[in-house]
């Protein structure tokens, strides 16, 4: 019996994310099993002659459980196509989310999944806050991120489904080496969970309260939009501040760009986000350029607004002033 934990999942306006795989169809019979109610959403990369029956099964069961299946076409993805497919994927759920109002946004990312993040992530270098990448509850701009079934691993949801008759679809592209992230799951994180599995999930609990206790030298103080405003209780803390506050926006540091934040206080990050540092106060927001007029920049400069920030602030007509 596998029991998830829905908490912040009674009484909201819940998204499923919905592939018709084996840890989303756990996932959507376990949320069905729980009285929970949500909607489900689903992607067709095309790349998959399989992909259209599993749209047309997501549509059956949205249909037989009385639920709202929102479904989209991708374009076609000639390079880098996971991490196009990634951010089409939450670009869609994204507006979905800012449309219909939902409150929550349910993904069905699973053990193996985290040890593969981390291990990917292990190869680049990173720290424990980079290391521990997936959480069970993230707060993303707008709406929650769930992951209810992070302690359980691909073979125990597995076992669940084939206990209970549940249908589900086997994406066979998930064994295709050519992407990074099947070779660290052939290779790497499944045989180590068939192997040691019960010591890997002990160690994430103890790094995950790690974690928690570095952050303790930094706190979210103002959210606005794109914009954050982070004060900084401990100074080595900033990279690490930086990191989770754009990985929350969708956004993934290089150990190169790391090192830069760790060594600037003034700078723009891959031609899209601007980091300044002013004080004890760490802003974050996207790099725009604009014509802003003399008045709103005296102002900004009285209050030590980082310069980097101004355009944003002037574009979305952020009064923190």
């Amino acid at each position: 019996m596998l029991n998830i934990n829905t908490a912040h999942l009674k009484n909201k306006k819940n998204l499923l994310a919905f592939s018709a795989g084996v840890d989303s169809s756990a996932l959507f019979f376990l949320l069905i099993e729980n009285n929970i109610k949500f909607d489900i959403a689903i992607v067709d990369y095309g790349i998959r002659e399989e992909s259209k029956k599993e749209v047309a099964h997501a549509k059956a069961l949205a249909k037989e459980h009385e639920l709202f299946c929102h479904t989209i076409q991708a374009p076609k993805f000639d390079t880098h196509f996971e991490s196009k497919a990634r951010k089409f994927r939450y670009e869609f759920f994204e507006s979905l989310i800012k449309e219909h109002t939902y409150d929550t946004l349910i993904t069905a990312h699973q053990f193996n999944d985290q040890l593969e993040w981390f291990l990917m992530r292990l190869t680049k270098g990173a720290g424990v806050s980079e290391l521990i990448g997936l959480e069970p509850v993230t707060q993303r701009e707008g709406y929650i991120l769930i992951r209810p079934l992070l302690e359980y691993s691909k073979d125990e949801l597995l076992d669940y489904l084939k206990e209970n008759d549940h249908p589900y679809f086997i994406d066979e592209s998930n064994s295709d080496e050519k992407y990074e992230r099947n070779k660290f799951r052939q290779q790497f994180s499944d045989p180590l969970i068939k192997a040691y599995k019960e010591g890997i999930r002990r160690s994430f609990e103890y790094l995950r309260k790690d974690k928690k206790e570095l952050e303790k030298g930094f706190e979210l103080i103002h959210t606005e939009k794109k914009l954050r405003i982070i004060k900084l209780y401990n100074p080595k803390t900033k990279t690490k501040a930086t990191d989770i506050a754009l990985k929350n926006s969708g956004y993934l540091l290089s150990a190169s760009q790391r090192k830069e934040i760790e060594n600037e206080n003034s700078l723009v990050i891959g031609g899209e986000w601007a980091v300044e540092l002013e004080n004890d106060l760490l802003y974050i927001a996207p790099y725009v350029t604009a014509d802003m007029p003399k008045p709103f920049k005296e102002q900004c400069r009285i209050k030590k607004i980082p310069s980097k920030i101004r355009p944003y602030l002037f574009k979305e007509n952020i009064d923190i002033l």
